[in-house]
């Protein structure tokens, strides 16, 4: 049995996010989830919840606190190229102050949601999530940076019509490193993926890429802190 961890949790009401407070729940971990008023049913039972604006850290930062873990989930659901303002109103501002509000609160370990790169499409998408993982590296706090590119699971399977291209692309050698890097991943194999971030803390800055969440995470690429990727 892993350790019992408390767990703040931002963007617990969303696709991933429900999935991954109910199973931190199950494994006997304390989840504290942060929310908007009217949102309450949406989150699994279980779980406290904490009310605040994700966009103003001064409305939630005083009730992280007993947590040793941060979970950041929140983001534009549905990513495409005309949300690109989106990607730093909602994206990167939830983050820095996410950060802000763990900071204060002394959490040791910030599990971060970002994003598969490079890839040719949604670049202002992919800058805002890298800017997001250099606050969390200037705030000198442990971290895991979960990099997926799409997550196939409930309303979000279209891009299994790609997979026989992925397949091609795998054989191809000029496109195969390509294709491993911007791998589907399922929502199950996220899940999983967080709840082992969440239990086996890092000690400085980890990387998850798709070939790691697809084959249970294996050995994580760690990362210098300073590092740029």
């Amino acid at each position: 049995m892993a350790q019992r961890r408390e767990v703040f949790l931002t963007g617990g009401t969303g696709y991933m996010g429900a999935a991954l407070a109910q199973e931190l729940v199950r494994r006997g971990h304390g989840v504290r989830a942060l929310m908007r008023p009217g949102s309450e049913r949406k989150l699994p039972g279980g779980c406290e919840l904490v009310h605040g604006d994700a966009l103003r850290a001064e409305s939630y930062a005083s009730h992280v606190s007993p947590a040793d873990t941060f979970v950041h989930l929140v983001g534009v659901s549905h990513p495409n190229p005309s949300k690109a303002a989106e990607f730093r109103s909602i994206d990167l501002k939830s983050c820095e102050q996410a950060v802000r509000a763990s900071t204060q609160a002394r959490v040791r370990h910030f599990i971060y949601l970002s994003v598969a790169r490079p890839a040719p499409v949604l670049r202002e998408y992919q800058a805002a999530r890298a800017e997001g993982e250099q606050r969390i590296r200037d705030s000198g706090v442990a971290a895991t940076f979960v990099r997926p590119w799409y997550v196939l699971g409930p309303g979000h399977r279209w891009p299994m019509l790609l997979i026989p291209m992925y397949a091609l692309a795998r054989l191809y050698p000029p496109t195969r490193n390509g294709a491993e890097r911007l791998a589907l991943v399922t929502l199950e194999q996220m899940t999983r993926t967080l709840v082992w971030a969440v239990e086996n803390p890092a000690e400085e800055i980890r990387v998850l890429e798709p070939r790691h969440i697809r084959r249970g995470f294996g050995e994580p690429e760690i990362a210098a802190r300073r590092a740029t990727a």
